[in-house]
């Protein structure tokens, strides 16, 4: 007992500082992967028989995704659908591959955000760019086709970075030739998962979550500059 206080007492007091500050905000990452992992969960476990309705997922995906038709005439499944699928077809998954590609992803990602914002930024920063992923696949994508997944937030969050990245450079009169070179490896990966996937990646929600979560990025920087 002696010796365990004795190590933690040696540890650098900036350390501990960081440490206790982002206990909070890896609590709340831990409780958003929670709720996207319940779903996905329970909707596999019906696809298996072993939960509920073998056809809750389809159910789902009728509420919950997001029909660009809904925009047009299609009649929705209730009055603000056609609004509230901007939000919901982030909570929903194609499977468990899926989901845990976009969890590890929203982990990383959430902790780099979150070490340099408050929770209240990356919410807003997610928000947006779920929403400008959604806007992006409703203006871009062809056909009706539905959309699910978190990964136009997820992009949105990695733009935010980048934007962040660009600032920071730009004030000290850095180069932003590595910021670019990201950009163009983005652009690079979604077109060999574009044809990977014989087409059915929403390269679409994945632009309009970049650019949104780079331009709320951007704003946010100028709000903070604008403060000082």
């Amino acid at each position: 007992m002696y010796r365990a206080k004795q190590r933690q007492l040696r540890r650098p007091v900036a350390t501990q500082t960081l440490e206790t500050a982002l206990k909070p905000k890896n609590q709340f990452l831990y409780s958003m992967i929670a709720v996207y992992c319940v779903i996905e969960i329970t909707l596999s476990l019906a696809d298996s028989g072993a939960l509920g309705p073998v056809r809750l997922r389809p159910l789902a995906y009728d509420y919950g995704a997001f029909w660009p038709g809904l925009l047009g005439n299609w009649k929705p499944n209730y009055l603000a659908q056609p609004y509230a699928m901007f939000v919901t077809y982030a909570f929903l998954h194609g499977g468990l591959v899926h989901l845990s590609v976009n969890m590890i992803s929203l982990w990383s990602l959430g902790r780099a955000i979150l070490k340099r914002a408050s929770i209240g930024t990356f919410t807003f920063l997610y928000v947006a760019s779920s929403l400008s992923g959604a806007a992006g696949f409703a203006l871009l994508a062809p056909g009706l086709r539905p959309m699910v997944g978190t990964s136009g937030a997820l992009f949105g969050l990695l733009g935010a970075l980048l934007a962040w990245e660009y600032m920071d450079r730009y004030t000290v009169r850095e180069g932003i030739e590595d910021v670019a070179k990201v950009i163009a490896l983005l652009v690079a990966l979604n077109l060999v998962m574009w044809w990977a996937m014989s087409g059915q990646l929403a390269w679409q929600a994945h632009l309009g979550g970049f650019l949104g979560g780079w331009i709320g990025a951007l704003l946010l920087d100028y709000m903070a500059r604008r403060r000082t």
